[in-house]
């Protein structure tokens, strides 16, 4: 797919799910047209020049994940998602479901940063290998404390919003594609400890199976350009950090 016949560019690291899965989600789930550019020939160089500010005006981005649409360039998961929503029919159209759908997503931001330290607790800089001690002792409270009261706010969040099947509005939106993408993500990350917490987040675990039942989602999962989790990510499988609760 060629720039000029596409609406969106995302900017994101080839070969890993990372961050620019959430918004991968959103543009597949709605059909929307979009380039991944650094999957393309390219590869990197496109993001590197994407972060030099090269070709647009404004300040450049951070880091990826970036959208591009026409000349406006965005950058923040959520920040994209909150721009994105409407646009792609994936969020609530009042100004209180809108706000609220973006500060669930900034939670979930929260909730996949942490993920990120049980495996890097002390810098990014470092190599697993050279922070195993520390990230055991992050993920044992991760594991025991830390996802179980993420876990079970979505769970109260979907109880107090109408039938339960959705977390914000009537209607599925960023915010739901995003927490499959996290339960996905802690189920291969943490299999034995979400085997444990599971059970106490029924209405999770529901929303996740709805969302891959959808049409445009069941149709990317099982095609060439949904990335596998893997060792570079954000959720890696470390098996001595896969503790069970009160396992230490």
């Amino acid at each position: 797919m060629s720039e000029s016949s596409v609406d969106y560019e995302l900017f994101y690291w080839p070969g890993i799910p990372g961050r620019g899965e959430f918004i991968r989600l959103a543009l597949e789930d709605s059909g929307a047209r979009y380039l991944d550019v650094a999957r393309g020939p390219e590869g990197v160089k496109a993001i590197m020049r994407m972060l030099r500010g090269e070709g647009f005006a404004g300040a450049p981005p951070f880091a990826p994940p970036v959208l591009k649409h026409g000349a406006l360039v965005l950058a923040q998961v959520a920040n994209i998602l909150h721009y994105l929503g409407p646009k792609l029919g994936l969020a609530p159209t009042d100004e209180a479901g809108s706000q609220h759908a973006l500060q669930l997503q900034l939670t979930i931001a929260d909730l996949v940063a942490e993920v990120h330290d049980t495996h890097h607790p002390l810098s990014n800089a470092l190599y697993y290998e050279d922070q195993k001690d520390a990230a055991r002792q992050r993920s044992v409270i991760f594991v025991s404390q830390r996802m179980p009261k993420f876990l079970g706010y979505f769970e109260r969040t979907l109880a107090r919003n109408g039938a339960g099947e959705h977390l914000v509005g009537d209607a599925t939106s960023y915010v739901d594609l995003s927490l499959f993408q996290v339960v996905e993500g802690l189920r291969y990350a943490f299999p034995r400890a979400m085997a444990a917490v599971e059970p106490t987040v029924p209405m999770v675990v529901a929303l996740r199976d709805r969302v891959a039942a959808r049409p445009g989602i069941a149709a990317y999962l099982i095609s060439p350009r949904r990335l596998a989790f893997n060792q570079n990510g954000i959720f890696r499988r470390y098996p001595e950090l896969d503790l069970a609760p009160g396992e230490e």
